[in-house]
């Protein structure tokens, strides 16, 4: 991808989203913003906690945008605007960066020390942002706002990533400034993404695919966002990945996609090599293990066009993380459960969580025609057993991060 321009694709955010936050910019700060980009959230149609595990993922972005927008610094200070948030920030690019505990600016910071380290110097800019990406629903806002910055930057240094090395850098922004050890999968697809496409991700090599994804008149994804943001998601998604970790050290290996490529089978491995591995290790190990065969199955049969089975492997998948690596809840499990029992004359060809768990959102692949009805009994099961209403909305896959206009 070339940030120097802005791509042809035209599904990207919409006009009043980018003129409200110019005009945001423009009330703040005195003045037009002369540079913008955009980045998508996404949705994973399988392919749960394998990234982090050099694994399998299936990915594809969706029409919520965060947009940025901004121009050099008047003052000898950098300044960032949260438009939703109604917060501002403010720092030294120019200088060494570090962390503000629990801010916003540290996504946009850390992709600016990103830049410093690779001697492509920041300066001081002025900075509006909003966004449209559900904050801590599971659809990726944190590599949607990196993302987005690293292509203002490219578009105002005039400066050109290579995609891969873009996803690295603010993967690394992330990890860096926000403390999250996360895989790379956010940040390629919010990259890579292309439209009416998921993105078949090999977290091992880098390498992607873009898989068609048949989403019209017939077939659509629906999300529901159940507005449930546990505590412990963060501490718990840590735990998870060092248990990942420490299964496949004590199998002798890096990680647990090594494991998958031994001849001996890979479930079997885990549980007759004779490592002393613990109970919540053998369970994690052989979600990860299994979910990379259904990400694969779920590549091949869409490829095919064989929606039913793609459905039927994510329902297996929601079963592999209620059950094995235990991230789910039971606002989750309520949608997922009541999504299976619309199977079939209902239209509901599969369900699962997606994310990294403890809340956030499901995505359900059902006919396009039963979207409605599908909508009205999920929301009816969900009130009767939590007393208040999740959101439900369908989603295109686009393209990913641009320059846009402003």
């Amino acid at each position: 991808m070339n940030a120097s321009r802005p791509t042809l694709e035209t599904d990207g955010p919409p006009a009043e989203q980018i003129q409200s936050v110019v005009a945001a910019f423009t009330k703040h700060f005195g003045r037009q913003p002369n540079f913008g980009a955009a980045a998508p959230g996404r949705v994973n149609i399988i392919g749960e906690h394998t990234d982090y595990n050099d694994g399998f993922v299936l990915p594809m972005a969706i029409d919520r945008w965060t947009v940025v927008v901004g121009d050099h610094a008047l003052a000898d200070r950098s300044t960032f605007l949260a438009v939703d948030l109604k917060e501002t920030a403010h720092c030294d690019l120019r200088g060494e960066l570090s962390p503000i505990e629990g801010n916003f600016a540290n996504y946009l910071m850390g992709v600016a020390d990103q830049f410093n380290k690779r001697a492509i110097k920041v300066p001081n800019l002025d900075i509006a942002i909003t966004t449209s990406v559900s904050i801590g629903a599971g659809l990726a806002s944190s590599a949607a706002m990196e993302v987005a910055m690293a292509t203002l930057l490219e578009v105002l240094l005039k400066k050109s990533f290579d995609p891969v090395e873009k996803a690295k850098l603010c993967q690394k922004a992330e990890h860096e400034f926000v403390g999250t050890p996360c895989g790379i999968m956010d940040m390629l697809i919010a990259i890579k993404a292309k439209s009416d496409h998921a993105l078949l991700i090999d977290c091992q090599t880098n390498a992607t695919e873009p898989i068609p994804l048949p989403l019209d008149k017939d077939v659509s994804i629906l999300i529901a966002d159940t507005h449930v943001r546990h505590d412990l998601a963060q501490s718990e998604y840590v735990n998870r990945r060092q248990t990942c970790e420490d299964a496949a050290r004590k199998l002798g290996y890096e990680t647990l996609r090594q494991v998958e490529s031994d001849y001996e089978p890979a479930v079997n491995k885990i549980t007759t090599t004779g490592q002393a591995l613990t109970e919540e290790e053998v369970l994690c190990a052989t979600h990860v293990l299994n979910e990379n065969k259904r990400v694969q199955s779920a590549a091949n049969a869409l490829r095919k066009g064989e929606m039913e089975t793609v459905g039927q492997l994510m329902f297996d998948s929601h079963t592999s993380l209620k059950e094995l690596f235990k991230v789910s809840c039971e606002e989750l499990d309520v949608i997922v459960d009541t999504a299976a029992k619309l199977r079939a004359d209902s239209g509901v060809l599969g369900a699962r969580m997606t994310g990294g768990g403890f809340g956030g959102c499901a995505i359900i692949l059902c006919n396009t025609q039963s979207v409605d009805k599908i909508s009205v009994d999920l929301l009816e099961a969900f009130v009767e057993q939590f007393d208040y209403l999740p959101t439900l909305f369908t989603t295109p896959a686009v393209g990913g991060a641009r320059s846009i206009g402003v």
